[in-house]
């Protein structure tokens, strides 16, 4: 089940870096929602609201309902900024959505069974994911929070693209249609290799002694 998100936030008169400051000492963070041939607006947000649904994966893939002084209006998050080292969220964009055009948003990849497959069983070989998460592009009701893939029968060798994934209805990967080079592998596995070569010549330097004589 998909998980419902909402946020309450009111509108701030006052911008600046000195009034986001005070803004965030009082618990709160600042914040633009903009998008729907709308003005954008300034916002502040309670902090602990952020951090409660920022415990969710989903939180930053899905569409929340945003209620800014009491009106409510569907948005997706943009742009965050954190501090480097302590749990705050400094600022965040909000981009309203229409629910009857397409979104483009990166959700994360869910790998499964790789523990199971013939390649996460063998020693000497290395599984790579390159990719945690994917472009897709649907109706914002369409949108999943993540998509699985299934890596049971990866083996030795194995290759997965962006065409592999199995996608819910109604949602695309805009990059494919771009064209094959943007087909990029997702997960690969290869065989370590050793790490000297025992064919390669020596280095200048390395005659024994006896060549020395």
């Amino acid at each position: 089940m998909a998980t419902n998100h909402q946020l309450t936030a009111t509108s701030r008169k006052i911008e600046g870096k000195g009034a986001s400051r005070r803004l965030r000492t009082a618990g709160y963070v600042p914040a633009i929602v903009y998008g729907a041939n709308e003005a954008p607006q300034a916002i502040q947000v309670l902090h602990n609201d952020v951090l409660l649904g920022s415990r969710f994966e989903s939180f930053y893939s899905s569409v929340i309902d945003l209620t800014v002084d009491g009106k409510k209006q569907k948005v997706l998050i943009k742009d965050w900024q954190k501090h480097p080292f302590r749990q705050l969220m400094l600022h965040m964009d909000f981009l309203r959505v229409n629910e009857n055009e397409a979104v483009k948003v990166a959700v994360p990849i869910h790998f499964l069974n790789q523990e199971k497959s013939p390649a996460g069983k063998t020693s000497g070989l290395v599984i790579s994911h390159n990719l945690t998460e994917v472009v897709v592009s649907c109706l914002p009701k369409h949108l999943p929070e993540f998509i699985e893939l299934d890596l049971a029968t990866l083996d030795a060798g194995s290759i997965i693209h962006l065409s592999d994934l199995k996608l819910p209805a109604n949602v695309e990967i805009p990059e494919l249609a771009l064209g094959k080079e943007h087909d990029v592998a997702v997960v690969t596995v290869a065989s370590i290799q050793e790490e000297v070569d025992p064919e390669a010549p020596a280095a200048e330097g390395d005659a024994s002694t006896e060549d020395k004589k």
